[in-house]
């Protein structure tokens, strides 16, 4: 083991904290995490900062909240002065590599002001959020002609699987018995076996390209982190053979709702349980045919990771990389009558996320269960610190879960803080909520989860008394419940009003501040006697700028 451990971070989107064995989902085993928590650390309340993939991620690569690096949703550049773990990493003298999706959106506009060449050494680490583009492939392109063309088609297009969007056509569709192409996009389909076979299947193909990299990487001699980055089990919600069918509606764990939720008279949730989404997973025959699909890319992404781990055993890296296993948002799958993600409940915004560190120091740690508030901006300066970073907590704003690994302690967090811009939505449509206003924040302190809507009355759950969050206590005006609001909308007051963007201001440029009057910059001093005594300098040893 050395001093500086390399880093493996995988990260799964969509996948939701509770489907996975060892967060206690009774049908899907997954043996290969959980045998990665039994040599780990598993957090069982860890909390993204967006509740969508593009800023939740943005968040994750910078260690900032969304409110401080600005990147609100998906198709929202990343400003390009953001300083990200990558560049944290690269002043270390480490590599960040990245296999697979980073939602990433680069700041073209910002780049061209600057003289920035898109394709030069600097601006691919600005369009690729700071990473070393080892293979990058965010999917999603379903009418891609070549235009969002992949590494990854190529390699579908190089074992027969030729189209003008291989991704959709093989990886994400299935096969009728009369020839038709049956799109994964169309939820009736997503018990189909995708017309691809399992190796060349996207949650494979990243795998090898993992190995790949830390196969090559090895030879080098520098620290790495490799953001493995699987695209699954996000829709479209299909999966190859044999995981089409091990799973089926018995499967299928009742939903989480109630009829009073239904009724709310809260506009913006009423919004959200008309959008069309919500209507669809709201259908029991939808999550039937979905959510065993769903389970099936988690089996597979599972034995994935087995076939991985035992390589990296084999090739004994595990005794040198940590490894930290998360995803970037839950799938509410019809629970709160909800599709998709973009809301608070544990569903979408608690995820699950496990670090195993092979140091020494994490002995006593292994296999345990933290229950401590963290956050996804946490790993940030938990690697840095890993990989020989100075702190940057001008910068960061994550703390480093390092004392949680090696038993010494927590990290002292009162709330988890998480945000959305649903400017884009049905929602805001629907409302005519201008692009301003339509901003939702959540603030959780481990019994109360707070959201406060922007031009509409908050939602707050008490986890305590009603840990499915079916009762949206917003409105009751019971003494605790309206003290409670008053204190969550103060804290969330006083977090948004913290320092955020005062990024350039590094502890020496405060300390050189603070020297302003030894320096000889004299503000409301009047004579000698009162400098002397303020600085302990004598006023005649001042330096010679101070003389002007």
């Amino acid at each position: 083991m050395t001093d500086r451990p390399n880093v493996l971070w995988i990260m799964a989107d969509q996948l939701r904290w509770d489907y996975l064995s060892c967060y206690g989902h009774p049908h899907l085993h997954t043996p290969h995490i959980d045998a990665l928590a039994a040599r780990g650390v598993r957090f069982d309340r860890a909390y993204v900062q967006s509740p969508v993939c593009g800023p939740s991620r943005m968040s994750a690569y910078t260690g900032r909240y969304v409110r401080s690096h600005g990147s609100t949703w998906n198709g929202m550049p990343l400003r390009v002065g953001e300083p990200t773990l990558g560049d944290h990493l690269r002043e270390a003298g480490a590599r960040a590599v990245l296999v697979g999706k980073t939602h990433m959106i680069a700041d073209r506009e910002g780049m061209a002001w600057l003289g920035i060449d898109p394709a030069s050494e600097i601006g691919v680490r600005r369009s690729e959020c700071g990473f070393e583009p080892f293979e990058r492939d965010d999917g999603l392109h379903p009418d891609s002609h070549r235009q969002k063309w992949s590494a990854y088609d190529d390699y579908l297009v190089a074992h027969g699987y030729v189209s003008d969007n291989p991704w959709e056509d093989f990886a994400n569709s299935a096969l009728a018995e009369d020839g038709e192409r049956l799109s994964a996009w169309l939820l009736k389909h997503s018990r189909l076996p995708a017309d691809i076979p399992e190796e060349h299947s996207e949650t494979a193909y990243m795998t090898n390209r993992a190995m790949d990299f830390m196969r090559d990487a090895q030879a080098s001699g520098r620290p790495w982190l490799c953001h493995l980055s699987y695209i699954k089990p996000h829709w479209p919600y299909i999966v190859p053979a044999p995981y089409h069918d091990m799973y089926d509606e018995t499967h299928v764990i009742p939903p989480v709702r109630s009829q009073a939720e239904r009724k709310t008279n809260h506009p913006l949730m009423r919004a959200y349980l008309d959008a069309r989404v919500c209507r669809s997973f709201s259908r029991d025959h939808v999550r039937e045919t979905v959510i065993p699909a769903y389970m099936g890319l988690i089996k597979q992404l599972d034995d994935n990771l087995g076939r991985l781990f035992a390589w990296i055993d084999e090739t004994g890296l595990s005794e040198t990389t940590i490894i930290a296993f998360t995803s970037d948002h839950g799938d509410y799958l019809g629970d709160h009558w909800m599709g998709d993600k973009d809301f608070y409940h544990d569903a979408a915004a608690r995820v699950p996320l496990i670090v195993s560190d092979p140091r020494p120091e994490a002995a006593a740690t292994r296999g345990t269960v933290c229950d401590d508030l963290v956050e996804m901006i946490d790993l940030a300066p938990t690697f840095m610190a890993a990989m020989g970073c100075p702190p940057k907590p001008h910068i960061v704003e994550g703390r480093d879960l390092t004392p949680i690994l090696h038993g010494a302690g927590g990290v002292g967090r009162r709330y988890a803080i998480s945000e959305h811009d649903y400017h884009w939505s049905d929602m805001a449509q629907a409302l005519d909520v201008p692009q301003e206003d339509a901003h939702t924040t959540m603030i959780f302190d481990g019994r109360w989860k707070y959201v406060r809507c922007e031009g509409f009355r908050p939602v707050l759950f008490d986890l305590d008394t009603d840990p499915e969050e079916l009762i949206d206590l917003g409105p009751s005006e019971t003494a605790e419940h309206v003290q409670v609001r008053a204190r969550m909308e103060a804290a969330l007051l006083t977090w948004a009003t913290r320092h955020h963007a005062r990024i350039t201001a590094t502890p020496q440029v405060l300390a050189g501040q603070r020297r302003a009057a030894q320096d000889g910059i004299l503000i409301g001093f009047w004579d000698e006697a009162e400098y002397e005594a303020a600085t302990g300098i004598a006023f005649g040893d001042l330096k010679p700028q101070g003389r002007q």
